[in-house]
């Protein structure tokens, strides 16, 4: 089965349900629309929940509109966004970085 890995920050936001979007940047599990994935905390490497993918879109950072935020946590700016996703993925990232943008139904928790 195929997990995505959440900072233990983020699991108190999709365990409310608050959270029901998630970025993803190159992707290597092909991720796709109806998969079921268990989620994984970063630090304990525990499973917390499995979820069903309900709907992907391909966009680059800088085509970003308002509706692509909603479900996903808001930044200050876009250098702040750049930063975080930089350090997240150990590559640079800009506006013309591709990202996934996954919207997910927990199943349990």
């Amino acid at each position: 089965m195929k997990s995505l890995k959440f900072y233990p920050i983020l699991i108190p936001l999709i365990l409310s349900k608050r959270k029901t979007v998630t970025w993803r940047l190159f992707d290597d599990k092909n991720l796709k629309e109806g998969d079921i994935v268990n989620f994984i905390n970063t630090k304990t490497l525990g499973k917390f929940a499995k979820a069903e993918l309900t709907n992907i879109k391909i966009k680059k950072f800088k085509e970003l509109t308002e509706d692509d935020w909603n479900g996903h946590e808001k930044y200050n700016s876009n250098k702040t966004m750049y930063k975080k996703y930089t350090e997240y993925y150990k590559k640079p990232i800009n506006g013309e970085t591709e990202l996934k943008i996954i919207s997910f139904r927990l199943i349990t928790s």
